[in-house]
């Protein structure tokens, strides 16, 4: 038996050989250079692994599916597990290809294409907002002039707010469309455009085990998403159980999966605009666990990482129960993403406020920072939890102000 990993990210962050504890199978990984690079990792040398490599364009590359199916064939590949979003509709793809287990391409797409994205929530009565694929400059126009300024812009098959774009004045709509490039190599239109939604900003973050929901919980930012320059610290709280918000976003969700399947065994996280009026309208979905920490508040939460369990049982291995459960405690988040300069000091860890079970610098002192690109690129991370929403506000704040007291960047 043989796995082929598909992989994103930091391999810290997700130790296939430990998730895969019990299972007689070898490894097989194919990741990206530039993640490696970025978390300052290697490739693993050990059992069960018996060929590891990097690929450089991992996130768009053709190269990427074209060397994963030549190791399919080469090491007689059984299953293949795939938890970051760029690899979702890839690792479907060949799953078809070669007749593997898991979950096929007309479930995958509807997660990773937002134009289908958007087709398929329309088509179960689910709210989008307005929207158009651009296939040129053209097509932008043609929007605008129906709906207005500001207009969203996102690529098609993006991931982590990269590449997406807020267009709220003439100027800034002038300037997109003179870089803009609409289409893929193939010619295919690249981008959507949307219409602009005020509004708060929830997700909903859960795990379906052997075919049913085990976990669902939702959760509200307390800022823009897309804004990852901002200086603030960047807080997601996850809401009572009281909260009647809570329930209709529970319901919204549970109608979302049951549209979009996704397989037997998968994490998910459904991201919801709440408007000022009290719509619920769908901003997007993915069958993969939430990144920016959404994780390790899962796992405060619930006891277990939401990435790991549908692996395990994917391949066969047992998990805790996986009959639906409500969380021990709620749980938060608070994030610093990076900001230009010198790291000169931080608070000392051994003070950390009440609450924080969990705490990390991604920079150390005298390290060169540069600017956020992208929604998860930090300089630090919380995970705080408490008996209820009101309870991880506080420690959130008390967080929040003990961070900044004690970082100086020149």
């Amino acid at each position: 038996m043989t796995t082929l990993v598909l992989h994103r990210g930091s391999l810290r962050a997700n130790p296939y050989e430990k998730w895969l504890d019990g299972l007689d199978t070898d490894l097989v990984l194919l990741a990206s250079a530039e993640q490696l690079k970025l978390n300052e990792e290697e490739l693993p040398t050990h059992a069960p692994y018996v060929h590891a490599e990097a690929l450089d364009d991992y996130d768009h590359g053709a190269h990427v599916a074209r060397r994963a199916a030549e190791l399919v064939e080469r090491y007689g590949v059984s299953d293949i597990v795939a938890c970051q979003e760029n690899d979702i509709e890839r690792a479907a793809l060949l799953r078809r290809r070669f007749g593997l287990p898991g979950q096929q391409p007309e479930s995958a797409v509807p997660y990773r294409d937002k134009w289908v994205m958007k087709r398929t929530a329309t088509a179960a009565g689910i709210a989008v907002a307005p929207h158009a694929l651009l296939g040129s400059t053209d097509d932008l126009d043609a929007f605008v002039a129906e709906h207005g300024l500001p207009v969203v812009v996102k690529p098609r098959r993006g991931a982590g707010s990269i590449g997406l774009r807020i267009l709220r004045t003439e100027q800034e709509y002038a300037h997109w469309c003179e870089g803009a490039e609409p289409t893929d190599d193939a010619g295919e239109p690249a981008w959507l455009a949307e219409a602009y939604v005020e509004g708060r900003m929830c997700h909903v973050d859960g795990t379906v085990l052997d075919g049913g929901i085990t976990t669902l919980w939702p959760s509200m930012y307390q800022y823009v998403l897309a804004d990852y320059t901002d200086r603030k610290g960047r807080v997601d709280i996850a809401l009572d159980a009281s909260d009647p918000l809570a329930h209709r976003l529970k319901a919204f969700a549970e109608r979302l999966l049951d549209a979009f399947g996704g397989g037997t065994d998968f994490a998910f996280h459904i991201e919801v605009f709440v408007t000022p009026d009290g719509d619920l309208v769908l901003c997007e979905a993915a069958c993969r666990a939430g990144g920016a920490g959404v994780r390790d508040v899962q796992r405060a939460m619930f006891g277990f990482d939401p990435a790991e369990y549908p692996v395990r049982r994917q391949l066969g291995l047992p998990v805790g129960p996986t009959h639906r459960r409500e969380p021990d405690r709620l749980a938060s988040q608070l994030l610093f993403t990076r900001r230009p300069g010198r790291l000169r000091a931080l608070p000392d860890p051994k003070t950390l406020p009440d609450g924080v079970v969990k705490y990390h610098c991604f920079a150390g002192i005298g390290d060169e920072i540069g600017e956020a690109c992208h929604s998860g690129d930090f300089l630090a991370a919380f995970v705080i939890a408490g008996a209820d929403r009101a309870q991880c506000e506080t420690r959130v704040r008390a967080a929040e102000a003990w961070f900044l007291k004690g970082l100086r960047i020149d």
